[in-house]
This record gives C-alpha cells, sequence and structure tokens, in this order.
C-alpha cells in the first residue's frame, strides 16, 4: 500500500512539474510574439527609401512574402520592361501616405508609379520613373 501512495504522489508531482513547465513556455512564446509585432511595427515606420524590401510608393519596409501590387508589361525586344506600381498592402488600405518618389506629390488612390523593371538571373532591379502626373502621357514633357 506504501508503494502505490508514493506512485501517486509522484506521479502528481510529475504533472504538476509538466503543468509549470508547460505554463512558462507558453507564457515566454507570447512574449517573443509580441516582441516581433513591435520590431515589426518598428521596422515599418522606420525603412529607408530605396532599400531592399521596400514599398516605393510609401517607404514601408516589407517582410518576407509582403508583396508590392504592380504590373508588369511585355518586353519589346530589350532587357526592361515597363512596370505600373500601386503599392503595397500598408498604403493601399491608407494607413501610410502615397508619395512620388521623383516629385514628392501626393499621390491619390487610384495614381500609380511608371517604372522601368530590369531582370538579371536570379534577381529583378527596379527603377522608378515617376507618377502618372510627371510622367504620365499629360505632364506635359517635350517628345510626349
Amino acid at each position: 500500500m506504501g508503494s502505490y501512495v508514493q506512485s501517486l504522489i509522484l506521479i502528481m508531482m510529475g504533472m504538476l512539474l509538466l503543468w509549470f513547465g508547460y505554463s512558462l513556455f507558453s507564457h515566454l512564446r507570447g512574449q517573443v510574439s509580441f516582441d516581433r509585432q513591435k520590431k515589426r511595427k518598428k521596422q515599418v515606420e522606420e525603412s529607408v527609401p530605396g532599400a531592399p524590401r521596400t514599398c516605393p510608393v510609401c517607404s514601408a519596409g516589407l517582410e518576407r512574402g509582403e508583396r508590392v501590387k504592380s504590373s508588369a508589361f511585355p518586353s519589346i525586344g530589350g532587357t526592361d520592361r515597363l512596370m505600373h506600381i500601386s503599392g503595397c498592402p500598408y498604403c493601399l488600405d491608407g494607413s501610410r501616405v502615397r508619395s512620388c518618389p521623383v516629385c514628392g506629390i501626393l499621390l491619390k488612390p487610384e495614381e500609380i508609379l511608371i517604372a522601368r523593371m530590369f531582370e538579371k538571373p536570379g534577381r529583378s532591379h527596379v527603377h522608378v520613373l515617376g507618377c502618372t502626373r510627371c510622367r504620365g502621357p499629360r505632364s506635359g514633357r517635350p517628345g510626349r
């Protein structure tokens, strides 16, 4: 009878230790997740324009998997393609200010950036030419 009581006490102590370890681990895991969200928010707010994985419309830093909404048109015998850039999820939903990196004017929701995309094996490079107002057909530039 004494060995059964000892076994029961040991089993209860083991279950208590498992519960304590699990609750401690889940709390730490939640804290790490909170720290990542805080770091992510800071990264979105403090990104450098022109840096890799940066939205050219609002300069928000983008994480892996986040994409900029754009349309690339077929190349006509060259290495570069014409591209229209609408923006990232942050500036398209209105949470960030949209501006043209060339002329600096604020963009309306329907306005886009015009760019050239140069494709190389394994990566691509985008050069922003301007917005629909400073680069578009009604911009008043000669030759248009």
